[in-house]
């Protein structure tokens, strides 16, 4: 019994996959949005100091992660989530002091 559960389970998480490239990118957007917002403090430091990515080094990669496990390699997903960061991070973040600007 368990054993059908879990390949049910398994079919439909790769049915559940997203393949449509739109849709991946509007994923990717609001996944570094909230990461945006629950760390405004560490993106302002990190603009300010040059040091984004390390400051949001894991909150980056759990992002990525979270990203990765929805969307199907065919879109080639760590490609639109690295745009959507600069997208999302880096040029909503324009109007903070930087020497990096």
């Amino acid at each position: 019994m368990y054993g059908s559960d879990s390949s049910q389970s398994e079919g439909n998480a790769l049915m559940s996959m997203i393949d449509n490239p739109e849709h991946a990118k509007r994923l990717a957007r609001a996944i570094l949005s909230d990461v945006a917002i629950y760390n405004r403090e560490k993106v302002e430091n990190g603009i300010k100091n040059d040091n984004i990515f390390d400051l949001l080094s894991d909150e980056l990669e759990e992002g990525r992660q979270h990203f990765l496990s929805k969307v199907s390699a065919d879109l080639n997903p760590d490609l639109i989530y690295q745009i959507a960061v600069v997208d999302v991070l880096i040029k909503r973040a324009g109007k903070i002091e930087s020497s990096i600007w």
